[in-house]
């Protein structure tokens, strides 16, 4: 199921819901409202028709009019009856000639009632009033009635519930038409993403190229990192196996000149010198060319703790020299890479600060929008600026007095590159080399 029918179809089902509830609500509140005007109403005419009675020896006389022209028309819907306490009907209104009305109720004195009643299957409304009435003879038991069908009061509720019904069913398809017309709007940008990625796929562009809202942003933004990461891990693959042959035939040359001579001592030599060579070789190549840089949106290492772990294994074996190291690194700060790929890059750079300082190194790292700032200053006897990018090449050595590869910087310059980042060498304030790492 797609995620815009997803959303249309709970939509659907909420404003459903919500639409029940209401009518029901209103359908409630109009029913009850109705019936307390008719009740009033009712209570009014039965107050009327008490304020027009007559009686006299036992019978009751009523106006001509009987009060309301509705009372004098047959089967009007509205009725009136005056009884006795024993439940003797002595007057009733014209209106009632050939209806089956219900029974007056037996109240007591001063009680009044208001019910809904039954007789086959015709429903009225009923309120009711029991007096005693005096006359000259005596005092009298009066129930007065008014009686109204429910017909009319039928007709007006099942009016009301087709007119709600009917603009809760308007409302609610406008409104469903206004969500699916908005979210197709909202949802634009992700349809126009994976348009980009099928013609990513199918190789007619490189990586995604317009821009989009910034929710969906960082998506996009990892989306053509991982596309250029995938592209760089090929390049250095394919560099990598090129540099491998390439640095291969040498060596693998030597080793056969080496077999066609008699000299076997020097032969030896000769040989486990190469084999030492082409090792050395093939480890550096498949370290470039497996850098875990496309793993940067995996999980992330704490920089901190890596720092404190390569400090604790250096000091030990630099102890003779005494170093101050000064860590300014916030412990929430996180490297979002391998684990293996920070290990190399800090632990290179670190072995050559303990190496070449005096007495002091400071470490310093801060997070800004975009990057990882790392940097590192010693106080040794510094680098000539215009041996830098010398320096970063495989096998310089600033000293080629003192014991090393020349392969440090070079590697920890592959792997930031691989990162995308960036390192530079420079002076540092202490008076050694500062050395700084923007991933």
């Amino acid at each position: 199921m797609s995620l815009t029918t997803r959303i249309n179809l709970s939509a659907a089902i909420v404003l459903l819901s919500f639409i029940c509830l209401t009518a029901f609500a209103l359908e409630r509140a109009f029913f009850e409202s109705t019936e307390s005007a008719l009740r009033d109403t009712m209570s009014s005419q039965l107050f009327a028709l008490m304020a027009a009675a007559e009686v006299e020896n036992q019978h009751v006389m009523m106006p001509s009019n009987e009060l309301d022209a509705l009372l004098g028309l047959p089967a009007s819907g509205i009725y009136a009856t005056i009884s006795n306490s024993a439940g003797k009907i002595l007057w009733q209104s014209s209106s009632s000639l050939g209806i089956t009305l219900p029974k007056p109720p037996l109240l007591k004195q001063g009680e009044k009632t208001f019910n809904k009643s039954y007789v086959d299957d015709n429903g009225f409304y009923l309120t009711a009033y029991t007096v005693l009435w005096t006359t000259r003879a005596g005092s009298v038991e009066l129930t007065f009635s008014v009686i109204t069908d429910l017909r009319s009061f039928d007709r007006q509720i099942n009016r009301y519930r087709t007119t709600l019904w009917g603009w809760l069913i308007a409302m609610a398809a406008l409104l469903l038409c206004s969500q699916a017309i908005i979210l197709r709007w909202g949802l634009a940008p992700l349809r126009k993403v994976g348009i980009e990625l099928n013609r990513i796929e199918t190789g007619k562009q490189q990586q995604i190229e317009a821009q989009y809202p910034q929710e969906i942003e960082r998506l996009t933004d990892n989306i053509n990192l991982l596309l250029e990461q995938e592209r760089q891990q090929k390049i250095r693959y394919r560099d990598a196996m090129g540099n491998l042959a390439h640095s291969l035939k040498t060596p693998l040359a030597v080793l056969q000149v080496s077999l066609q001579t008699d000299d076997q001592q020097q032969d030896k030599l000769s040989m486990q010198e190469q084999l030492n060579r082409m090792d050395a070789i093939v480890k550096y190549q498949l370290q470039w060319a497996v850098t875990a840089g496309d793993t940067i949106l995996g999980a992330s290492v704490n920089l901190l703790s890596t720092i404190n772990r390569l400090l604790n294994s250096l000091q030990k074996v630099y102890a003779g020299k005494a170093i101050a190291v000064q860590v300014n690194v916030d412990s929430r700060l996180n490297f979002r890479g391998d684990e293996g790929d920070l290990m190399e890059v800090l632990g290179n750079l670190l072995e050559n600060a303990f190496k070449w300082s005096n007495q002091h190194i400071v470490i310093k790292a801060e997070q800004t929008t975009h990057h990882l700032l790392i940097s590192i200053d010693d106080d040794g006897v510094g680098i000539n600026p215009e041996k830098v990018e010398a320096l970063l090449q495989r096998g310089v050595r600033a000293d080629q007095a003192t014991a090393g590869h020349g392969i440090g910087l070079s590697i920890v310059k592959n792997i930031v590159q691989a990162y995308g980042g960036q390192l530079t060498l420079s002076k540092s304030h202490l008076g050694g080399v500062r050395v700084c790492i923007s991933f």
